[in-house]
Order: structure tokens, then sequence, then C-alpha cells
């Protein structure tokens, strides 16, 4: 196969799933390129939606919830010939050029608005292609029900109903759960593990991280946490690319023995190996990672939208708890530390799940057809 990936520079998540599938292809000696969608409508389109995004995320998240609230009540704002489809159309010519030229035979849409404009180029061209569409979100996300691809792989079969009802035909739906890297499915010993990150074996260790950007409260509660969680407590802050928030915590906080401050990981699957409690925002990769390692979550209400699906996906099946409210949050931490009868319920939950290799699933159904 010669495969094109198309993801959309709007935080690592969708570039996270693209690169994992991408791995896998590679290993099974496909050849698999990666590519930002929106480039195809001009760099400068990709450039400045990338910004705003993470603009957005870090510093006015409630418009983030809000346009996805109203998207999701004015799906006709996706329909074809809308303003919103017509503006990722544009990329449709350049994308169909770049499909021929590179004689790519499969697309892999990890993004809804790349799925639109393979969906309008495919309704210009009609290549003889394989397209598929990867749901990186516990949730059928808006737009996606416009497109018109071969198939949609999707977290969970659970999730299938909901898809359907958007007019998506059920065999066109396969559930295999949510790409992640391979370095996931691979374990740590807990105790070597927390010895690789400075944190003593005997202690607790509660890792807190909100997404690549380092958006939402994680300022706060790392300040009330190690201050009222000292003896047998460990606290690691994953800031991801947020240096300005990285330098806060070192300014305020950098002297407390309890907390680890760090900018972006690339080991995740091992600090995860060593962590007993996950504080994190609910994106569909991060709680994903998580639960492939079976460490119980605690939500932060960092960004909604899309997240409040995943959050709920979780809590339902009793692997996390949640709260919107940073004092809540804080006792919600403090009795899972404290607590053992409390943490032993989250864990035996999460130990339960079972989740596929997605990125496995994807090649195989693929490479049949």
């Amino acid at each position: 196969m010669r495969v094109l990936i198309l993801s959309c520079n709007t935080g690592e998540g969708h570039n996270s799933c693209a690169k994992a599938i991408k791995e896998v292809f590679d290993a099974k000696g496909e050849t698999c390129v990666i590519e930002d969608s929106l480039w195809f409508i001009s760099e400068k389109t990709s450039r400045f939606i990338s910004w705003g995004h993470v603009f957005v995320y870090r510093n006015i998240p409630w418009l983030f919830n809000w346009g996805y609230g109203f998207t999701e009540k004015h799906p006709s704002y996706f329909k074809e010939k809308s303003c919103l489809y017509n503006f990722f159309a544009k990329g449709s010519d350049e994308l169909y050029k770049f499909i021929v030229r590179g004689t790519y035979d499969t697309v892999i849409c990890v993004h809804p608005f790349a799925s639109l404009m393979l969906t309008e180029t495919q309704r210009r061209y009609n290549l003889p292609i394989k397209t598929a569409f990867v749901a990186t979100d516990y949730t059928c996300s808006p737009s996606v029900q416009e497109s018109n691809l071969n198939y949609y792989f999707i977290p969970n079969e659970a999730l299938a109903s909901e898809f359907e009802c958007t007019n998506i035909p059920r065999e066109k739906i396969v559930a295999c759960g949510i790409p992640i890297r391979q370095m996931f499915y691979k374990s740590t010993i807990k105790n070597e593990a927390k010895h690789r990150f400075g944190i003593d074996p005997d202690h607790k260790h509660m890792v807190m991280m909100c997404g690549s950007m380092g958006c939402g409260p994680i300022e706060k509660l790392a300040g009330i946490l190690t201050e009222k969680l000292k003896g047998g407590f460990d606290l690691t802050v994953v800031c991801g690319t947020n240096e300005k928030l990285k330098s806060q915590l070192e300014r305020k906080y950098g002297k407390r023995s309890n907390l680890h401050i760090l900018g972006y990981v690339k080991d995740m699957s091992v600090l995860l190996d060593s962590a007993d409690l996950y504080l994190t925002k609910a994106g569909g990769i991060s709680v994903t990672e998580a639960a492939t390692k079976k460490v119980p979550m605690i939500f932060i209400h960092a960004v909604a939208g899309c997240e409040d699906y995943n959050s709920a996906f979780y809590t339902q099946l009793g692997c996390a708890v949640k709260s919107n409210d940073v004092n809540e949050l804080t006792e919600l931490c403090i009795s899972l530390v404290q607590d053992e009868n409390r943490y032993n319920s989250l864990a035996n939950a999460i130990a339960t799940c079972r989740l596929q290799n997605a990125s496995e699933c994807i090649y195989n159904t693929l490479k049949e057809v």
C-alpha cells in the first residue's frame, strides 16, 4: 500500500494519532506519509488556524466549548456548499494533485476537517483509492456526518449507534479503538519506572498533564496539592510545549521536594507506568494511553466540547472521576491518595478495560480490501 495520512495542526493529539498509525504501517513495510490537510488550502491558513487553536485552548477555552456546542446544534453549517464546507473544499484540487503525484492508493483522515476535504476531492475526481476516517474522541464529532468515505474507524463498539444515527452506514463502521504509539503497549515495572523519574518507590505518585499545550488550572492545582500532600507523595507536572507555565511553576514552587516539573516528555509510556494516579484533561489520545496503561484517572475540566464525551465514557465505566471545580478536584485527589478503598475501586475498574491495538486493526482492515 501507498498510504497518505491527513492530519491537522490543531494540537498534538491528531498528529500523535497519525504517527501511531504510520508507525505500524512502516513496520509492515508499507509506504506511509503524513501531511497537514490545512496546508492544501495554503501555508498561511495552516499557520493561522494552528496558532488560533493554541491561543483559544490556553487562554479562552470557553470559546472553543461554545463553538463546539454551536456546531453540534447547527450541523447544517458543514453541509455541502455551506461556507465552512466550501472553506475546507478549497484544498481539494491541491490534494488531488498530491495524491496523483504520490500514486497513493489509500488516504486516512485523522481530523474531521480533513475528511471534508477528501470527500470533496472524491466528489470531483472519484479517484480509485481507499478512504477512511479515524475518530480521535469517544463521540461522533460535528461535520463527520457530512463526509463520505469508505471506512469509519471508531473508538468502541458502544459508539456505533451514535455514528449510525448521523446516517453513516453500519457496514462502513469498524470499532477498533483510538490509535496510540506502540510504546504504550509495553510495560515497565512500576518501581523501576518511578526510579527513572526520581520518585521514591514507596511514595504515591500522581502525574498531572493537560495536553501538549499545558492548558487548564495546572499552576493552582500543583500549588495546593504539593502543600496539602507532603509525606509519601510526589506530583509530576508535565507542561508540554507551554514554556511559560513551566517557568511559572519553577519560580513559585521549584523548591518543593515533592514537585517534579517537566516540559515535553518523549517517554510518556514509562512516566505513566510510574503513576498511581493521572490527573489530566480528557483528550481522546491521553485517556486512551492511560486506559491502556491501567492508570486510574481524574479529569480536569480544562476544555469542554468533545472532551466532555471522553470524560463521560470513562467515568461511566468507573475508571475515572471528574470535577469542574479546582477545590473539589483537590479534595478528590487527596481522597484517592489517602482512601485505599476508593482508589482500589477505580483501579479495579480500569484493570478490566479491554483495548485492542487500534493501528493494527486499521492496517489489517485496509490491507484485506
